[in-house]
């Protein structure tokens, strides 16, 4: 049995991968204490990097379970809606924006083609 990887599966591969990277960096790096210090959020770290994490292995479960898929989208992509506005209140630059912004944006395709 051969399986044929769409452009919407790389896609979720691509972003599950991306969330659980940055998920543990955000658990684990003093980089990451940092930004968030920066960001004025730092009680929200710990919380952000599990979902973060959670929402990548959801993208994996998604695969086989549709809902899964939905659900783990749709928080990705309000998680990066969040991380967009919290980069804009400090007023990074739309370099430094753009990564978040391209994460919502994926992930709320990935919600609509979950959905339709």
């Amino acid at each position: 049995m051969c399986y044929v990887l769409t452009m919407k599966d790389l896609f979720t591969l691509l972003s599950a991968l991306t969330f659980i990277t940055y998920g543990i960096l955000c658990l684990v790096t003093n980089h990451m204490k940092n930004e968030f210090e920066r960001y004025g959020m730092s009680k929200y770290r710990k919380l952000t990097g599990v979902l973060e994490l959670l929402g990548g292995i959801g993208l994996i479960v998604g695969f086989k379970f549709n809902l899964i898929l939905v659900i783990a989208s749709a928080g990705l992509g309000s998680l990066m809606f969040l991380g967009s506005l919290a980069r804009i209140r400090v007023r990074d630059s739309i370099v430094e924006i753009l990564p978040a912004l391209s994460l919502m944006i994926l992930n709320f395709y990935l919600l609509y083609e979950a959905i339709y």
